[in-house]
């Protein structure tokens, strides 16, 4: 009684291609809950879930879509529930001890909780728990199902997944002493990211960062080989799907790279000018809530009121991923569009404007009002939130902090800059003057030793509390005293910084923003995946690609296709102010067209093999940014997955509790 996927792979003809979160969805919706309703189980059921799979519903589906699967009521596993007799129950857990012993005293005994279950298991559930359930004859003929899921990952973007470890960087970096805490939470990482390509019925070549070969301390080296560790767990648990899953490959169809946080240590930190990244950095928001008030309607105090910045909201969909300015003049030229083409909004302005309104214009005003209504506020919505941030911009001074930051990161600034700076603009925010001297100890490690760093935190009138952050990120990064290269990255760039800059700049591509020159260095890396350069000695891989004369072909073909499109559509180009890629055409009532998963489904017909990255210790809105760009630009779905998805608040906040473990720099505890 183990569950069989369905027929169809994710990744078969262009007519059957699914993107990530969708197939997470379909997944859920029909391959568990409707596929009980056959037989005598079509009526109304109970789902019953534990604090971690209900999360992983929450991520994929609405309520409305569980309802639509005849699911009259949710509850949770661990908490009393009332006996429904007369109902089936689908209980989707987690293969745990206490869950199973939580389920069979639900259906056991002679007066059980339910009539029925359909039990859905979200990884593999170990041998000994399944022949503990078979083992109780008082439950076995009330199961009408006994299912592996294997799924239990979060899908937080239409191209992006995490494995809900928000403490990675404390139990996998800070306190390597305490083995039962690091191996719960690596085994949990690799046992959720397998269940993705479970999911998609992808089996990957699996790549990771090697280890640096540096006389470092015993910490170190263990900082260093997780991301081996992690991609050998990965590795075990997806080859073991090839005998457990009907229809799984037999051979590599996808590429996953492993990575941990000291790849970049700049993107978590630097002032990411986009419309996502800002409203996640400036504003106080929940996850994707985003709190506002609104005037109430009965004339007394103003109303608080949420919403979900999530793909379903197209203006958020469009505007995500441009320049907040850009997005700002796109927000009032979207308004200005609407006001002129909407019946209702011209018969209103008519009437300001003194003109009597005949029978007819307020029919036709009541007619157009719902739609009028309901776009209006999105796009009042939208334009609030640029302006309030636009407004924090201006308070903060950030448009000179974030050019400086860029000056550091491309060698355009030195620790001159730094010094006056943090002399004139004493008024900037402690966090924001962290910020700044974590960038700069990034691309200058060694003018940030000893008595100069102690001099440049004074200045910046910090607390000894946030000289440990400092450390603790060059600590993650790999640096030392010992070092040699003049970068704080695990990556070796010397050839490429004659000024010293973290970065260089891209080639044939222009900006016509200010402050969007910056890149996570994660572009640089799938871009040189997507070429075949990327270094097989740096970045090593698990198991050898099993490839056959057809699949030979068929990489040539995409390679030269690839380079086709390089050719003939080169990144450098431009529509309007913004890149393509962060532009969708808009109908006129100021939806997207790419509001929905359908439409982008359609859009992604003809895409190559799937590219995964999955980064230890939390990603970033820029790499995200740059996975939806590289998809564009190659063709090949790039999927991003992380222990969580920071921003630079919760990153700083992660780098202080590593203070409360003992965390050593080349054999000296901090």
């Amino acid at each position: 009684m183990l569950f069989s996927d369905s027929d169809s792979s994710s990744h078969g003809g262009a007519t059957d291609y699914k993107i990530f979160r969708q197939i997470s969805r379909d997944r859920l919706l029909h391959e568990m809950l409707g596929s009980t309703r056959t037989g005598d189980s079509t009526s109304w059921k109970v789902l019953i879930m534990d604090r971690v799979t209900v999360k992983v519903m929450s991520y994929s589906c609405k309520m409305s879509d569980i309802t639509d699967q005849g699911i009259s009521l949710v509850e949770d596993l661990f908490r009393r529930r009332e006996p429904l007799p007369s109902m089936d129950a689908i209980y989707f857990i987690q293969p745990s001890k206490e869950n199973v012993v939580m389920f069979l005293s639900d259906m056991s005994g002679r007066e059980p909780l339910y009539r029925k279950a359909f039990v859905f298991f979200s990884s593999p559930s170990p041998k000994e728990l399944v022949n503990h359930i078979k083992s109780d004859t008082s439950v076995l003929p009330r199961i009408g199902g006994l299912n592996e899921m294997n799924l239990e990952y979060f899908p937080i973007d239409r191209q992006a997944f995490i494995t809900d470890h928000d403490r990675a960087l404390e139990d996998l970096f800070g306190n390597v002493v305490s083995t039962r805490a690091f191996d719960a939470c690596l085994n949990t990482m690799a046992t959720r990211i397998a269940t993705v390509f479970a999911s998609l019925k992808e089996l990957p070549i699996v790549r990771y960062r090697a280890a640096k070969e540096m006389n470092e301390s015993t910490a170190a080296i263990l900082r260093d080989s997780i991301p081996k560790k992690l991609a050998a767990a990965v590795w075990d648990s997806v080859s073991k799907y090839k005998s457990t899953i009907s229809n799984f490959p037999q051979a590599e169809t996808c590429d996953l790279l492993i990575l941990d946080r000291s790849v970049d240590q700049i993107a978590p930190v630097i002032h990411e000018w986009t419309y996502d990244a800002m409203c996640h950095d400036l504003l106080d928001m929940e996850g994707n809530k985003y709190s506002f008030e609104v005037p109430s309607k009965t004339g007394g105090k103003s109303e608080k009121k949420e919403v979900l910045l999530e793909d379903h909201d197209p203006v958020w969909l469009e505007l995500r991923h441009a320049h907040i300015a850009d997005a700002s003049e796109r927000l009032h030229d979207k308004f200005t569009n609407f006001v002129q083409k909407n019946k209702a909004a011209q018969i209103q302005q008519s009437a300001r404007d003194g003109s009597e309104l005949s029978t007819r214009d307020l029919q036709k005003m009541v007619q157009a009002l719902p739609q009028y209504t309901e776009q209006v506020e999105k796009i009042s919505l939208h334009v609030e939130i640029a302006g309030k941030i636009n407004k924090i911009i201006r308070e903060l001074g950030l448009r000179e902090l974030g050019q400086l930051e860029q000056d550091l990161v491309f060698g355009d600034a030195a620790a001159k800059d730094v010094i006056n700076f943090l002399r004139t603009k004493q008024n900037t925010t402690p966090e924001n003057k962290l910020r700044l001297l974590m960038i700069f100890s990034s691309v200058y490690p060694e003018k940030f030793e000893g008595d100069k760093a102690s001099k440049l935190m004074q200045l910046a009138k910090l607390s000894p509390e946030d000289m440990k952050v400092v450390n603790n990120m060059r600590v993650l990064g790999g640096s030392s005293k010992k070092k040699t290269s003049s970068s704080g990255f695990s990556l070796k760039f010397d050839n490429q910084k004659k000024n010293q800059a973290a970065r260089k700049d891209r080639t044939g591509e222009e900006e016509t923003w200010q402050l969007f020159r910056f890149y996570p260095m994660l572009e640089e890396l799938i871009e040189n995946m997507c070429k075949g350069e990327l270094s097989k000695t740096e970045y090593t891989s698990l198991n050898e690609p099993i490839t056959t004369v057809h699949e030979g072909s068929k990489k040539t073909a995409q390679s030269s296709s690839a380079q086709t499109n390089q050719s003939t559509a080169p990144h450098s180009m431009r529509s309007r102010r913004t890149a393509n890629w962060a532009r969708t055409r808009l109908s006129d009532d100021g939806d997207s067209t790419d509001s929905s998963l359908k439409n982008a489904s359609t859009d992604l017909k003809k895409l190559g093999k799937r590219i995964f990255i999955f980064i230890i210790g939390g990603a970033t809105r820029s790499e995200l940014r740059v996975c939806h760009k590289l998809t564009t630009k190659f063709r090949r779905e790039v999927i991003l997955g992380s222990s969580s998805i920071d921003d630079p608040p919760q990153y700083i906040t992660k780098l202080k509790l590593l203070s409360e473990r003992e965390v050593s720099v080349g054999g000296l505890k901090i």
